[in-house]
């Protein structure tokens, strides 16, 4: 397992789907997640430190863990299949409840978890907009970068909504 950051949540154009980026801590690999708009939202409130007047259903279940006695440990995305993450929410008693990579990543930002990702994920999944394995960045690469660029415009919570 290797430590991952979360980068931000954007919109793809022009099909407007929400994406989770995540990147390899000490690393330069990145790694896109295409999540659904009620959970990219709730990743960018929890990003940007808004709070709301009632639970979201994020909120909800970390209070629910919190009153059985536990804390989240860890969140783990474990596999990816078919374009699909599956993802593992660790708790403070050892146990792993299975999870979409959106919520479990959604725990994460709100308990302060350690957020994890399995190495084949990355080397599946991941894409490297830095260069390619020589250091040197490739045309191809470059244009994989450019594009990458394009669709990472910068959103508001408020897009989710469109």
């Amino acid at each position: 397992m290797m430590d991952i950051d979360v980068v931000g949540v954007r919109i793809e154009l022009p099909s407007n789907q929400p994406l989770i980026l995540l990147k390899e801590h000490d690393g330069e690999r990145h790694l896109p997640i295409w999540i659904g708009a009620p959970e990219a939202s709730a990743i960018a409130m929890s990003l940007q430190g808004i709070t709301t007047p009632r639970p979201m259903t994020h909120d909800l279940m970390v209070g629910i863990i919190q009153a059985a006695g536990q804390e989240v440990s860890e969140v783990k995305i474990v596999d990816v299949q078919d374009a699909v993450f599956y993802a593992r929410i660790v708790l403070s008693n050892g146990a792993e409840v299975d999870s979409r990579a959106s919520d479990a990543v959604a725990l994460a930002l709100r308990t302060g978890a350690p957020l994890r990702c399995a190495e084949q994920v990355v080397e599946e999944a991941g894409v490297l907009v830095s260069g390619d394995e020589s250091g040197e960045p490739s045309e191809q690469n470059e244009e994989q970068v450019r594009e990458f660029r394009e669709f990472l415009a910068d959103i508001e919570p408020e897009d989710f909504d469109k």
